[in-house]
């Protein structure tokens, strides 16, 4: 599915002038169509599915207790 170059910036929570630059740039892929630009979404699928996969592992990080240090010696 193909979006414009708004639609996708809202899409991957990122500032239009960027996505234009990354379009420039090459590092996402568009087509002209004579007045803008449009850009195939099924290529952030990996990004999407990325972003979900580190979401998780902070939050399994932060779940994590910190272990206890086994040189602490109570001293009273």
């Amino acid at each position: 599915m193909y979006k414009t170059v708004a639609e996708t910036s809202k899409d991957i929570s990122m500032p239009e002038e960027q996505v234009l630059r990354y379009i420039y740039e090459g590092r996402i892929k568009a087509v002209h169509d004579g007045e803008q630009f449009l850009v195939n979404s099924a290529q952030f699928d990996t990004y999407h599915e990325q972003l979900e996969r580190i979401k998780e592992e902070i939050e399994i990080w932060r779940n994590t207790p910190i272990p206890e240090d086994p040189d602490v010696k109570d001293e009273d």
